[in-house]
């Protein structure tokens, strides 16, 4: 069970991949990214960021993402600007634990990703709603595929439960990728990894 792997990984997380920041538990998944293979390798996620990224492209990051119980919302914001060289960026969010209205679902601006501003220049409040902007409710096991440079932001957590997700971010081959897999502890293992997985991960 994914879930429980991550439960595993996440409790035993230390070190700079390891964040604790003011909402949510972070991990990287750079050590231990062949733990969660079939995370990266579902074949609609691949369809759909083939489709939104339109040529060869690469795992660029992944991690563990638990939004804490009690957590305000987050402001609305882009994983990367638009005109970035590395755009555009397929984003992804696997729902480990349903996302509902009271445990911090996350909430995106469609169309936003074609705006030449970001949320701070346009809005007061960035945590406050946004016209048009919808919520990914979902079941556990769901998966949202988004352009990276669509406004988005995890709602207030009220609920007494915290909310796991793993994430990650697909580039373009050529693309700068957030974390280096062929220079990480990956020592041994690519006798036992699949040719789409060595792919993916750019080993």
């Amino acid at each position: 069970m994914i879930s429980a792997t991550y439960d595993e990984v996440m409790s035993l997380g230390s070190g700079p991949n390891f964040k604790i920041g003011s909402t949510t538990t972070r991990l990287y998944f750079a050590d231990c990214v062949l733990a969660f293979e079939e995370v990266y390798r579902h074949p609609p996620l691949l369809e759909a960021s083939a489709n939104l990224i339109g040529r060869p492209f690469k795992l660029s990051s992944l991690l563990g993402r638990t939004l804490r119980a009690g957590s305000p919302a987050q402001d609305l914001h882009a994983d990367l600007a638009r005109d970035c060289p590395d755009a555009p960026m397929a984003a992804f969010i696997l729902m480990l634990d349903p996302f509902q209205p009271d445990n911090g679902a996350t909430r995106f601006v469609p169309g936003s990703q074609n705006w030449p501003d970001v949320p701070s220049d346009r809005r007061a409040d960035p945590r406050s709603e946004c016209a048009g902007q919808v919520i990914a409710y979902g079941d556990a096991g769901s998966v949202v595929v988004f352009n990276g440079a669509v406004w988005h932001g995890h709602t207030a957590n009220l609920s007494s439960r915290a909310r796991r997700s793993i994430q990650g971010y697909l580039v373009r081959r050529s693309a700068n990728t957030g974390l280096a897999f062929s220079d990480r502890s990956l020592h041994g293992t690519h006798a036992r990894t699949s040719s789409l997985t060595r792919y993916l991960l750019g080993l």
